[in-house]
């Protein structure tokens, strides 16, 4: 009976143990990557998604192991790959290694000493940090753990250094190891020079200066040691004179603009716009944004003022303006008549330390210029015309495909070969009588760059080739007069065979503008209002021609 109730009591085990089995979702319904659930209906295995009725630790797609963030220098262990490498959901920059613990070189980590400060980091993250703050590096693999690293920087925290000289008590402000240079010197952590009680000849005085390295204006006490940054006015703290204020505790610390000539405070950030400069012996967090009259009208608008850092593109000169919304895309609204004319080109601007630089994009609109504005900051940059294979579509989705070219599907004008349900007397009757007709669907439609590009038209080559694409020849039958002579007014277009509407003012528009979206083609302005070598009379002739 025992050996039975044993036996039992083992398949019981198994048996639960098999209703108690999960799955491991790569990505669950509510959007999260690398899951145990319960149910394999909680698995979201669109697109191609798996589900495996077991834990995560053990699929391929979810194995755990180290991922390297290459934009950061960080390290986090225990992670799927999935996770680390999801372009959408994952670590941006993330690289995946199939080693649990991060036990890779560029995991190693060490001692990251940047100004006084110190942080035990990879050597990717000390570089990163440092980029951020302006500032120089010194990293030491030396040192193994982070209690020596951080230990390692107090010998650079600051404060008063006070000693005789001359029989008199006097300071330099300094570090705590260069004091120790100094023959009984004292070293006080965090005070300044001018604390009353320290009982030194050094005092407060309206002297200041720019430190290299630094972005704020500081006080000078009158030892000519520094002190903390400028501030004046009724709100200075007591003991302001007395121990170190750090950065974020001083005046204007939160000023969207750095405290830019602000007479008061002179708490400068460089990365909002602002930094310390001499000013007719005075020093002051000089204004880095700039003022730029963008549209040329000859006026500075109140959206012409620029940030320190930022770029944009230039309104005028016969381009189109043209941003990028919020899924990627580039928008705008062209104009064939005034934007991309003959001899313009795309320009991009940046504003850098309160001067405006000009950075032209690839001549013959090969670049076009695109804009964004983000959190009220502008971002511009020069980017690829993509026109050379709008020609080549034959269908209105391949066309307009924005990942692959820049195109717009328009009419141009010529009639097509072969139509349905086409009624030509209907069509002519039409033109007679309004001057316009309503039928779009017996003209063909062409894929034509979205931004006209531009050619070496002096030259013989893509102009004289892409330019005849709209080329379009028909023969219009007029009626005759008395005398036999054909009259040549659009009433007296013969209805039953003439193609009046090739003489029609819409259809001469829709081939301008047809022209006008392939180059520097039709009958164009150049960037200078100046009328092009052809007019529209020499482009669109009218020969008498007779049976």
């Amino acid at each position: 009976m025992k050996n039975k109730l044993s036996l039992s009591l083992i398949v019981g085990i198994f048996l639960v143990s098999l209703v108690s089995a999960s799955y491991c979702c790569e990505k669950t319904k509510t959007g999260a990557w690398c899951q145990n659930v319960d149910e394999e209906a909680d698995c979201n295995t669109a697109g191609g998604l798996s589900a495996a009725p077991t834990s995560c630790e053990a699929t391929s797609y979810c194995r755990l192991g180290c991922c390297y963030n290459t934009k950061q220098g960080t390290c986090m262990e225990n992670t799927p790959q999935k996770i680390c490498e999801n372009p959408e959901n994952g670590v941006k920059g993330g690289v995946w290694k199939d080693v649990v613990d991060c036990d890779i070189p560029q995991c190693n980590l060490g001692c990251c000493l940047i100004g006084d400060q110190a942080a035990f980091v990879t050597q990717t993250r000390c570089k990163n940090l440092a980029s951020y703050y302006g500032l120089e590096t010194n990293f030491r693999q030396d040192i193994s753990n982070e209690l020596e690293c951080i230990l390692s920087a107090t010998s650079d925290v600051k404060g008063a250094c006070v000693f005789e000289e001359d029989f008199q008590k006097t300071c330099l402000f300094t570090t705590q190891k260069k004091c120790k240079e100094i023959s009984d010197a004292e070293f006080h952590e965090g005070y300044l020079c001018s604390a009353d009680e320290l009982a030194t000849n050094c005092g407060p005085s309206d002297k200041t200066t720019c430190v290299e390295g630094k972005d704020e204006v500081y006080f000078l006490d009158n030892c000519g040691n520094l002190a903390n940054i400028f501030w004046k006015g009724s709100d200075v703290p007591s003991d302001y004179w007395t121990k170190i204020y750090k950065k974020v505790d001083s005046c204007g610390y939160n000023s969207n603009n750095g405290n830019a000539n602000s007479n008061t405070c002179g708490n400068c950030d460089y990365l909002v716009g602002s930094t310390c400069k001499e000013d007719k012996g005075n020093h002051v967090c000089e204004d880095l944004s700039c003022e730029y009259d963008t549209d040329q009208n000859g006026n500075i608008d109140s959206d012409e003022q620029y940030k320190h850092g930022e770029t944009w593109c230039v309104e005028s000169g016969g381009v189109s303006k043209i941003s990028v919304d919020s899924k990627g895309d580039l928008t705008g609204n062209i104009n064939y008549v005034k934007d991309n004319l003959p001899g313009s080109r795309y320009f991009r601007l940046i504003c850098y330390n309160g001067e405006v630089t000009i950075e032209p994009c690839a001549d013959y609109r090969q670049e076009i210029c695109v804009e964004s504005n983000n959190d009220e900051f502008n971002t511009a940059a020069c980017v690829v015309n993509r026109w050379e294979t709008c020609v080549t579509q034959t269908n209105e989705d391949d066309c307009l495909n924005q990942d692959k070219r820049d195109c717009v599907w328009i009419n141009s004008g010529n009639l097509k070969e072969d139509v349905d349900d086409y009624n030509k007397e209907k069509l002519n009757k039409d033109v007679k009588n309004d001057g316009e007709y309503g039928y779009e669907y017996l003209f063909q439609y062409i894929c034509v760059p979205k931004y006209a590009p531009g050619y070496d038209f002096w030259q013989e080559g893509d102009s004289e080739e892409i330019c005849s694409i709209s080329d379009y020849q028909g023969i219009v039958t007029y009626t005759t007069d008395l005398f036999h002579q054909p009259n040549r007014d659009r009433s007296d277009c013969d209805p039953e065979n003439g193609n009046c509407f090739l003489i029609t003012n819409q259809w001469k528009g829709v081939k301008n503008n047809f022209c006008g979206y392939l180059g520097d083609c039709g009958g164009k302005d150049n960037y200078l209002d100046e009328k092009g070598y052809y007019t529209w009379d020499d482009i669109y002739k009218r020969e008498d021609y007779k049976k």
